[in-house]
């Protein structure tokens, strides 16, 4: 095994570079790669700054970080990788890296180097990838980040010894300090301007036994001479390392391959003492351990540090969970208390709005369409936005110090029961307060099925959207009695209940959809616990940003589309010239306010607005279902505002008060409301509600999905429209055979008193 030396680099023109004036005039594009926790996003946020792009790759769900800055007036677009230990791909999103080094990845241009980024307080084991990197033979520089976190630990790293060891430049930084970000400009620079590509592949490869070398080397020509296509060596050593991996499935997608290739030369590679992927971590480690072999002085005594005592509180078997369950309320409270003024605020924006445009433009079409439509559509995607916001400065600033990977840890146990990770536990815990945010936030679970299965069962927790129609059914039909002596509240009781029936139902629908349709094998949860540190205001803040402005282009769009159709179906295709009528005389009274003619003005406008909502095609949808929902106690008054709710579950209440010619302005604790639900007749006499129906009408909506907003952002986080349909249609299916079992047990139950 040798080790690379800078002597063993050739020069050459990278990318077809033939002048320093074709130097000065084009733009160079650099990718950004290392370990979770290195402080990647820091230094990302640092060079590239405001200037940065968020999105997707194309067909996959990782996401994309584009930014650009300067060096001496020379242009560089910097490409943030997703944070990997390796570049050993077993998803599709995971491959994005390997694509992206491989100059396939077609929406980005061909790179021209790599910075590789790697936490100096653990070099070792940070060296693995630093070397699978080499592997590739683009220029690279290495960023030994947290040198701060170096010199309070009395560590001595000779950085000169290990460039000439390793062969690329060596830059000692401290990028949540901004501390050698200009060494860092300077080096890149000197590596793009030198012209050369740094090439030691003659060297690297023989970090691998000869065996493998001949393996590699026959694989490479077999495929290139099969399928007509220069198939590059770097290529054809992951294809042979990893196992099932996405490499294989990418390679079989784009090149024939002579059948069973890959396990004649796995077998013989095993005869010959090289079993894969055994054989990688092997080599690597070793290499890892020789190149550093005294670069690291540790000192002879190590100082003693509060962080020791920290770790052993927040990872303790029985204390670490009561911390993490403290910090997790704090988190929902923060959520569910310290976004309402803000959403109020914004709801109280779009309202004053909404007057305004009434003010100003005569009742008819096109300011019902402003209205209830488009003003509408906004406010239904803006008032999401704080509560988005304040989760991912949660998740955001957790992340930064250290401790989600500690609470991914401490809640691993727990969650592997029934098919998920330890990570799964805050995205589910934050879609009690709404399954926006929480869907959003799966983006930390790597496994892609976990991450699956977690988004498909986070709109199961009882989001404060159901609360409205729990409070309503609770205060109208359930006695209000005390339990347990005189101590509990039965209303309080059943309200509990139904916050928690969905975390209960979602315990066997992740097991079952691990089981079933996800599939695959059990990912070992391996993860690096990182230090602690003060979170970066600037990341911090940059990931809020990114991920609100996301939520406002992208799934917003397709909720405010959303909201125009359900508004479209409620209004036609009656004819509202009378309801026009109304609603003018209403609003140029000049009489006194408390008049009987005023008032029968209003009753009047209630009463058309009932009819023309029956006559629409919402109600006539309503009436169209009313054989199916029948089972569950239910009319077709009952089936429409289930329907109506469909672009946010709250807007059921405005939609009963409409029906029962009240006005759509009206909320959950409105006692004329629930007079009128209580008062509400079959056509044969009998009450439309009774307690079985409002349990059954709680459950139902305690279940299911209707949640448009819900259904866009999982389209948006999965890339496919195939995940949402399949968790409107379980879901509702649950749902509704949940609410059928409560109302027809709770009736038996009934004629049996």
């Amino acid at each position: 095994m040798n080790l690379p030396s800078p002597e063993s680099s050739t020069a050459t023109i990278p990318n077809g570079i033939a002048s320093p004036h074709d130097f000065l005039n084009r733009e160079f594009t650099v990718a950004l790669i290392g370990n979770p926790n290195t402080g990647k996003s820091t230094l990302f946020n640092r060079l590239a700054g405001m200037n940065a792009q968020v999105g997707n790759y194309p067909g996959v769900t990782v996401e994309k970080k584009v930014g650009r800055f300067h060096v001496e007036k020379q242009a560089i677009t910097l490409v943030d990788l997703p944070g990997t230990y390796s570049l050993s791909p077993r998803s599709a999103d995971e491959m994005v890296s390997v694509n992206v080094l491989l100059n396939k990845q077609p929406d980005l241009n061909p790179l021209d180097a790599v910075i590789c980024i790697v936490d100096a307080t653990h070099l070792q084991r940070n060296f693995y990838l630093f070397s699978q990197l080499l592997d590739v033979g683009l220029p690279l520089v290495l960023v030994l980040n947290m040198w701060d976190e170096v010199e309070r630990q009395e560590l001595r790293i000779d950085c000169q010894e290990l460039e000439r060891r390793v062969g690329v430049p060596v830059v000692p930084i401290s990028a949540r300090r901004g501390k050698g970000l200009d060494e860092l400009k300077s080096a890149l620079l000197r590596l793009l301007q030198s012209h050369s590509r740094t090439s030691m592949l003659r060297d690297r490869l023989e970090l691998f036994p000869e065996a493998f070398q001949q393996a590699r080397r026959e694989l490479a020509a077999e495929v290139t001479l099969q399928s007509g296509q220069v198939f590059p060596e770097y290529l054809a050593e992951r294809l042979l390392l990893d196992v099932n991996g996405e490499t294989e499935r990418e390679v079989l997608a784009h090149h024939q391959l002579p059948p069973g290739v890959l396990d004649r030369k796995r077998a013989w590679l095993a005869e010959q003492e090289c079993p894969v992927p055994a054989i990688e971590p092997r080599v690597r480690y070793g290499w890892a351990r020789m190149v550093l072999q005294g670069i690291v002085i540790e000192p002879k005594t190590r100082p003693d540090t509060r962080y020791d005592q920290l770790d052993w509180l927040l990872t303790h078997r029985f204390l670490g969970p009561l911390v993490f369950a403290a910090i997790m309320l704090l988190m929902f409270q923060a959520i569910y208390l310290g976004a309402q003024p803000l959403m109020s605020s914004i709801e109280y924006a779009q309202g004053y709005v909404a007057d305004v445009v009434v003010s100003v433009m005569p009742s008819g079409p096109l300011r019902s369409l402003i209205v209830d439509g488009a003003i509408a559509g906004v406010g239904a995607v803006v008032v999401f936005l704080p509560q988005i916001a304040i989760l991912f400065l949660f998740i955001a600033m957790l992340e930064d110090c250290g401790y989600m990977a500690r609470a991914a840890y401490i809640m691993d146990c727990v969650m592997t029961k029934f098919g998920l990770s330890g990570k799964s536990f805050v995205p589910l815990m934050s879609s009690y307060a709404c399954a926006i945010p929480g869907i959003m936030a799966t983006r930390t679970i790597e496994n892609p099925q976990d991450r699956l299965a977690t988004i498909l069962v986070a709109p199961l927790m009882s989001c404060s959207a159901r609360l409205p129609v729990y409070i309503l059914m609770i205060n109208a039909f359930i006695p209000d009695d005390t339990v347990f002596g005189a101590w509990l509240s039965l209303r309080a009781l059943v309200l509990f209940m139904f916050y928690f029936v969905g975390a209960l139902v979602a315990i066997p629908v992740a097991w079952t959809l691990k089981k079933t349709w996800l599939r695959g094998e059990p990912a070992p949860f391996a993860m690096e616990l990182p230090g602690f540190k003060w979170p970066g205001s600037r990341v911090v803040f940059a990931r809020v940003r990114d991920r609100s402005a996301e939520f406002l282009t992208n799934a917003g769009t397709l909720i405010f589309v959303t909201t125009i159709l359900v508004w479209a179906a409620g209004y036609f295709p009656g004819d509202h010239t009378e309801l026009h009528r109304l609603e003018t005389r209403i609003e140029q009274w000049d009489l006194a306010p408390d008049a009987p003619e005023l008032e029968q003005l209003q009753q009047d406008r209630r009463d058309h607005s009932t009819r023309l909502l029956n006559e629409s095609f919402l109600g006539q949808a309503g009436h169209l279902i009313e054989p199916i929902v029948s089972p569950l106690g239910w009319d077709w008054r009952i089936g429409m505002a289930v329907i109506s709710s469909f672009p946010a579950r709250e807007v059921v209440i405005g939609t009963l008060g409409t029906i029962f010619s009240l006005g759509g302005d009206i909320d959950e604790s409105d006692t004329r409301l629930m007079d009128r639900l209580k008062a509400a007749r079959h056509p044969d006499g009998r009450p439309l509600f009774n307690i079985p129906v409002a349990l059954s009408v709680m459950v139902f909506f305690a279940l299911c999905a209707q949640c448009a907003a819900t259904l866009m952002v999982m389209r948006q986080e999965t890339r496919s429209w195939k995940w949402p349909l399949f968790s409107f249609t379980y879901m509702t299916t649950l749902a509704y055979l949940a609410a059928l079992v409560v109302y027809q047990t709770g009736m038996a139950l009934g004629s049996l008193n």
